[in-house]
Order: C-alpha cells, then sequence, then structure tokens
C-alpha cells in the first residue's frame, strides 16, 4: 500500500474517530499513581511517545508517582531509569541494555529475569497487571488495520490485556505479515509521529576480527542444507550467517529477525523450503537492524512476525526436524553450565530466548545447540572458559543443554560426555594462555586425572593449519587432522577396535591394554617434534576415528620414524594410503629428509604400502623385522 494511500487512511480515521486523536495532556493525563506502563522494546520503541510522557512529568511533576515501566529490552535513551525520576517511575526490564544495566545495578531499577515465552503468560494470567500499553504502529490499511511492525514479541499480549493502548503510527515502521496487526478500534489514543526507526549496527572493527571469523567458520560447519536455524544478535552471529552462503534450503526459525538473515534471504540461501511447519515462511518475533532491512520487511508475505509464545515456546521449536539453536554466553565452567545473563554478581542481559530454544532444539528430531563466543574477554585479560562459574554468576543454561560449544580454537561436542570429557573438550578450545591454568584447577577440583599432562605454549597448541579432507581409492570421505589433548576417548576405542593381530603389528607387543598412561602419549603431542594424524569419519552428531599416523623427529638425522594404524573393518579403503601421503607432504614441508620404520615380516600390506609410495627405500631384516629408510626422492618433471 502506498504511503500517500495510508496517509490519506489516517485522516479518514481522524474524523471518524476524533476522541482517539487528541493531545498529549489529554492523553498522559489518565496515567495514574501506581499504574504500570508497558513500552514496546527494541527497535520497536516508540521513541516520541516516550519523549512526550517525560515532558509530560517534567511540566506536571506531581501529576503521578510510583509509576512503574515495564520494558523488555530498551535501545533509546531510558530516561524514566534516570535518577531524577526515582519519584515517578520505577523501571523494571525482562532484558538489560546499556541503557538500563547500570540502573540495574546501582538498585534504582529492576531486573524480572524470564524465559521470553513465558512473558505472555504473565500478562493474560493477571500476574502483571498492564494498566497503559505505549507502542509503535505502522499506518493503517483500508480495513483499519495497522501492523506492529518490528515489534510483535509481547506487545501483542500487551495491547490484548491493556486497561489503555497509546498507539504513534509511523510511516517509518513496516507493515509486517503474520499475527501482528491490531485494529483501530482496539486502541484507545493515537499520536501519529513520523522518525526514522531505532537501528541496531554491528561495532565498529570487532565484526571483521580473525577470532569472529574463525568462529563463523567453525559453526557454519555444523549447519547444513535443509537446517533450520536459529541466530542471537551481535557480531558473532552475523559471522556464522556471513559463512553459510553455500548453504542451500536453509529455513528460518528464530526470535530475532537480523540484517545478515535478510542477506541470506535475498541470495536465496533461505529459502524456507524443507521446514517441517511453517514451510515457506521465515518466521521471528522481533527484529533489529538497518534501516534497509526494515524496507525489506515491508509487505513481504515470505516473512511471519509471531507473538513470543508462538516463535519461543520450546513445543513448538521442537517440531522442526534439523533445528539448529545458535546462542552465546558471558561464561561457561568445565562441567558445561554456562551464563548469559550476568557476569558474576552484576546483572548484564537476561535470560531471553536462550533456554527456550536451547531446549527446543534439543527436543526436535536430529536438532542441536550450539553455544558460540570468544575464548576470552576483558580484551583478552579473561577466560570465558572457567573452572566454575562466578560468585553470584546466574546459570541460564544448565549442563544437559548444551551440545556443542565453539570458540576461535574449535569445536567441543559435550552430549552425553562425563564431566572429565567436558572438561578436556573445553579446555581444548580455551585461549592457550589460560589452558595451563584451567589444566592445575581441573585436577585440583578432581575433575580430569591427577597425572594430565600437558604441554604448554606454541609447542602443544593445536595446528589447525593441518586440517585437511580426502576422499579415499575406496570413495570414503575422511577428514584427516592432528591429534587434540581431548581425543583420548576416541583414541581409545580405536585401539580398542583393533583386532589382537593388529594390535601386534602396529604395537610389535603381545601388550593388549591401553590405559590411560600410554593413552596420553598419542594426545599429547609436542608439535614441534612430532606428528600425530587421525583420519576419522562423521555419523551425524559423533566422530569416529578410522586410522591414525604418526611420526617422531630425529634430529640426529633430520629424519622420522613413521607409523601407521587403521580399524580393521576399514582396510583396504585407502585411508593408509591417503595418511602416509599426508605425513609424507609435512615432513617435506618441515623439510625432513624421509621416513624410517619397523615392519614385522608377517605384515606385507604395510610393506607394500611403504614400497608403492615412491620413496627411495632400503630395507633389511634383523629378527623377523623390516627395518626401513625411505629418503624423499626428488620427483622428475615428467612425473609432476
Amino acid at each position: 500500500m502506498l504511503q500517500e494511500e495510508a496517509a490519506t487512511i489516517l485522516e479518514e480515521l481522524r474524523s471518524a474517530y476524533p476522541d482517539k486523536f487528541t493531545t498529549e495532556n489529554r492523553v498522559f493525563g489518565h496515567i495514574h499513581r501506581g499504574d504500570v506502563i508497558f513500552i514496546a522494546s527494541g527497535c520497536g520503541e516508540p521513541q516520541y511517545l516516550v519523549r512526550s510522557l517525560i515532558e509530560f512529568v517534567e511540566s506536571h511533576p506531581k501529576g503521578f508517582f510510583d509509576t512503574e515501566v515495564l520494558h523488555l529490552w530498551s535501545m533509546g535513551l531510558a530516561p524514566y531509569a534516570d535518577e531524577k525520576f526515582k519519584r515517578n517511575f520505577r523501571h523494571n526490564s525482562f532484558f538489560l541494555g546499556e541503557s538500563t544495566r547500570g540502573a540495574v545495578n546501582r538498585g534504582v531499577a529492576d531486573y524480572s529475569p524470564i524465559s521470553l515465552s513465558q512473558i505472555p503468560r504473565l500478562f493474560r494470567r493477571g500476574i502483571i497487571s498492564i494498566d497503559v500499553a505505549l507502542i509503535q504502529v505502522s499506518l493503517p490499511d483500508r480495513h483499519g488495520y495497522m501492523s506492529l511492525g518490528v515489534s510483535v514479541d509481547m506487545v501483542k499480549a500487551a495491547t490484548d490485556m491493556a486497561t489503555t493502548v497509546i498507539a504513534q503510527p509511523n510511516r517509518y515502521m513496516p507493515r509486517v505479515h503474520g499475527d501482528s496487526f491490531i485494529h483501530v478500534s482496539d486502541i484507545d489514543y493515537i499520536m501519529p509521529f513520523d522518525e526514522p526507526l531505532l537501528e541496531y549496527r554491528r561495532g565498529v572493527g570487532e565484526e571483521d576480527s580473525e577470532v569472529v571469523a574463525a568462529i563463523g567458520r567453525y559453526v557454519a560447519r555444523l549447519v547444513q542444507d535443509g537446517d533450520t536455524i536459529q541466530v542471537g544478535y551481535g557480531n558473532v552471529p552475523n559471522a556464522i550467517l556471513a559463512n553459510l552462503s553455500q548453504r542451500r534450503h536453509i529455513g528460518v526459525h528464530t526470535e530475532l529477525m537480523t540484517d545478515g538473515l535478510i542477506e541470506l534471504m535475498k541470495a536465496g540461501v533461505i529459502d524456507n523450503s524443507r521446514k517441517t511447519i511453517d514451510r515457506g515462511k521465515s518466521v521471528a518475533t522481533f527484529c533489529m537492524g538497518r534501516r534497509e532491512t526494515y524496507e525489506y520487511l515491508d509487505d513481504n508475505p515470505s516473512i511471519d512476525f509471531r507473538p513470543v509464545d508462538y516463535t519461543n515456546n520450546p513445543l513448538v521449536i521442537a517440531q522442526h526436524e534439523n533445528m539448529v539453536a545458535i546462542n552465546s554466553a558471558l561464561e561457561i565452567d568445565l562441567t558445561g553450565q554456562a551464563t548469559s545473563e550476568s557476569i558474576g554478581g552484576q546483572f548484564y542481559s537476561g535470560v531471553g530466548g536462550h533456554y527456550d530454544f536451547m531446549r527446543g532444539a534439543l527436543l526436535a528430531r536430529n536438532g542441536k545447540t550450539i553455544l558460540a563466543m570468544p575464548s576470552t574477554a576483558a580484551g583478552g585479560e579473561a577466560s570465558r572458559i572457567v573452572p566454575s562459574m562466578s560468585d553470584g554468576a546466574g546459570v541460564t543454561l544448565n549442563r544437559g543443554d548444551v551440545n556443542y560449544v565453539v570458540t576461535e580454537y574449535g569445536i567441543a561436542y559435550l552430549h552425553g560426555k562425563n564431566i572429565r570429557e567436558r572438561a578436556m573438550d573445553l579446555i581444548s578450545i580455551a585461549h592457550p594462555k589460560f589452558r595451563p591454568g584451567l589444566i592445575q584447577e581441573a585436577k585440583k577440583r578432581n575433575l580430569i586425572y591427577k597425572d594430565q599432562a600437558f604441554i604448554p605454549g606454541r609447542r602443544g597448541e593445536y595446528p589447525e593449519e593441518m586440517e585437511t579432507r580426502r576422499t579415499t581409492r575406496g570413495g570414503l570421505e575422511v577428514v584427516l587432522r592432528p591429534v587434540k589433548i581431548s581425543d583420548e576417548p576416541l583414541i581409545k576405542d580405536l585401539f580398542y577396535s583393533l583386532s589382537d593381530q593388529s594390535m601386534y603389528r602396529r604395537f610389535m607387543s603381545v601388550r593388549k591394554d591401553m590405559p590411560h598412561e600410554r593413552l596420553q602419549e598419542f594426545v599429547i603431542i609436542d608439535y614441534t617434534k612430532e606428528i600425530v594424524i587421525l583420519a576419522t569419519v562423521q555419523h551425524h552428531e559423533t566422530e569416529e576415528i578410522v586410522g591414525l599416523g604418526q611420526y617422531g623427529i630425529d634430529e640426529s638425522t633430520h629424519t622420522a620414524e613413521v607409523a601407521i594404524a587403521v580399524k580393521d573393518e576399514y582396510h583396504n579403503h585407502g585411508i593408509g594410503t591417503e595418511l602416509l601421503s599426508y605425513l609424507t607432504l609435512l615432513a617435506k614441508r618441515y623439510g625432513l629428509l624421509g621416513f624410517t620404520a619397523e615392519v614385522l615380516v608377517e605384515n606385507k600390506p604395510m610393506l607394500h604400502l611403504f614400497e608403492k609410495m615412491g620413496f627411495d627405500l632400503e630395507k633389511r631384516i634383523a629378527e623377523d623385522v623390516y627395518e626401513l629408510k625411505m629418503l624423499f626422492r626428488e620427483v622428475p618433471q615428467r612425473e609432476r
């Protein structure tokens, strides 16, 4: 609908409902002492109405007292939280922003912790009674309906239950489809005023940092074609979305519509064609973004905004197959508890939709939950991964709510893991400078083995650049990657899956056990002296090690002793060939001259593997063992 047509309709409504269009004094004169005033939040905040309310109070300082201002999240100035209005207003927020955080922590304003999905129930059951609702709406259509635009969330329930509804029609507010409409007959007072909506923009500088970009790349690995996603706000979610440009048929069921999601819709990545419910629709409950994003929302039938008790209802979320909930946290401890709402005893944000979406995704078929965050805070001086939650911190997500934790140092999978495994997984993705301290604290708290080894500094830092993918001659897709300090359980599974014959051929020993003490030799690696490369295959959410290749450098000869082990059931798939080829590439890259190896005479497959690699090979037999010396030869030009 054209803005000119809407403006004409507004004038017609003014003529039809003259009592609804009146002066500020008359409108705000209806507010009484002790009333509860609900103000629409985020980028949908009715700035003109808020300014008018404050101006009324300043000109009528004794007009009303002890009025409670109820807000989800203020992105505006929130002048009612100023101490000079403490006799007039008491601010109560369900989620803290920069303009209200200080007031709450000084004790001059209130914070009500609750999941977003539960807020409309508070209104509808009368647990919180709303006397006045200040909202912002689009211009009316010819039927007298106005859209709540970028802020449907709990505004719908608030307007349904409020005694008095005061609306600010604004031509900048988009007309958004879905359950977002209110009729002029349900509005008590109309105060038109055109002004640009509040915009949410990414922080300057940080969004392009390598830390945020690395997190985005890791999380993007976990999102598959056809998944339905939920993302939060900020630099990390934007980086994640920027890495999904190669995905196809992504669906959206989220609380927040962001610039990044809109860009993926424009690119055709998001088409909602495989969603289990609301197919063909991107579903959200509010939007924070740029003006261009608001313009894209306007009258767009592919986007539905629904009340928050629908979008954030875990039972609705759980109906989406392949649901992926992506959120962030301020802090997570080594057992998997996380907070997104406080820094110690200081309130920072709120429960928000974290719990709603994490629990809903856990219940969904093939659903997964991802907690993505930088490894440090406070300019790198504090670790977000901690031995235990800070004193006074509120636990937003419990130990059972999180599948994956992602930092710029990798991915930790916690679901179904015991405390020792969780602690080691999380330590492996903490910032390297904090890992030694985390190891020591974990030992003190009996979270990990008392004799857990650890190599600090660059020597023990995981070399992500060595990760690669290969397809074997047998058609098997494998990931070749260095071993991590958290891989001990997987290495144990590999060794105990080997037959007695394979164990003997690999270790030339009749010993069949592989205790923690021996396993550490394979996972605690000084990467300047040795390399351990794993061949892994992915089974939905679990990873299986199907082969292991390693070499240890002999500094006196500048060669390395090499060994390979492959799971019995994966023999003859070409895994050994890929492992040895990759180890050879790495060894050449580091300037080594060749390999040495000891192979049992009876182990003909392993001998054949070495012989076919094109080394300058020398072998001699000593007590049923081939001692091999394999020098890397220069590849003739015609063979390149």
